[in-house]
């Protein structure tokens, strides 16, 4: 069975991963970004650019959108204008497979609107961070229509370690990543007012480092972002604007419901605090400078 050719919408950390993964494993790659030169740079190793997502799509059985959200997924498919997006270039059958992290109410609004233009879906939001896409072992959380799940299967197992099949319509693969999200954010916010209490006390902070992370207390995020702390490195490999939305679309689907969550509304209140405080586009570690009367770890920081 010939394999599908496969369409990429955004080279950012994650997308870049995910095409090189993708060729990697065989797969004939189209590419396209909106910065100059992106995807001209990716492809001087193999694929196709392209200067819009129209002419991608048109040449794409299964198009892949790796954007920020839900606001430039609309961009992605319908034009800025509701002209000129990858929706009216896909040839009837091929599959849309939207990436970001979104109201989960809107990946289901989505996907009547692909299925009544003849396209399929999946609701397919990934973790897992940059250097595990390039290696082809991130997570996917997805569902999908079993007729898109036939059409697009291979190209989703030939981009990630972990597919999860989480139900047969869209909605279910957005609800489980938001709740992944609370415990991404609680757990980076969390982190940060740790690290902040032990340079408040005078603690070292690179033995603090090395000794939580080999206890009990320790977390991923813990490691993976007082890591940035301690290098004085808030180069933004996710920025605290992300948890800003993220931690958003947790409350809004919880609210809802009327669902307590009280530590994800606290979380959220650390990141819009620090984005106010101007670090919005700096990594997410960067919370940690809301503490007051600390004085962080100097070395790599970026102005």
């Amino acid at each position: 069975m010939t394999q599908p050719t496969v369409g990429i919408i955004g080279l950012g950390a994650m997308g870049a991963g995910i095409a090189k993964t993708l060729r990697n494993n065989g797969f004939t790659i189209h590419v396209c970004d909106v910065r100059p030169g992106v995807a001209d740079a990716f492809v001087a190793d193999g694929g196709t650019a392209h200067a819009t997502t129209a002419s991608l799509a048109a040449v794409s059985d299964v198009v892949v959108s790796v954007v920020v959200n839900a606001a430039q997924t609309e961009s992605v498919l319908f034009g800025d204008d509701g002209q000129g997006g990858a929706a009216a270039a896909m040839r009837p059958g091929s599959t849309f497979v939207m990436c970001s992290t979104v109201d989960p109410n809107w990946s289901v609004a989505l996907e009547a609107r692909l299925n009544a233009l003849g396209l399929h879906y999946v609701d397919a939001p990934i973790s897992g961070g940059a250097a595990k896409a390039a290696s082809g072992q991130m997570t996917m959380m997805t569902s999908a229509k079993p007729e898109a799940y036939a059409a697009a299967g291979a190209v989703l197992d030939g981009m990630a370690g972990k597919v999860y099949r989480l139900g047969d319509q869209a909605g279910a693969g957005s609800k489980v990543k938001i709740i992944n999200q609370l415990l991404a954010g609680v757990h980076i916010a969390v982190a940060a007012e740790a690290m902040a209490l032990g340079l408040r006390e005078g603690v070292d902070a690179a033995a603090l480092y090395e000794v939580i992370t080999h206890s009990a207390g320790n977390s991923w995020m813990f490691e993976n972002r007082m890591a940035h702390v301690l290098a004085g490195d808030y180069t933004p490999l996710s920025a605290v604007d992300i948890f800003v939305k993220d931690l958003g679309l947790v409350l809004d689907t919880a609210r809802a419901s009327k669902f307590p969550l009280p530590l994800a509304a606290t979380a959220h209140q650390m990141f819009m605090q620090a984005s106010t405080a101007g670090f919005a586009k700096e990594d997410d570690s960067a919370v940690i400078k809301i503490f007051p009367g600390i004085t962080l770890p100097e070395g790599k920081e970026k102005a």
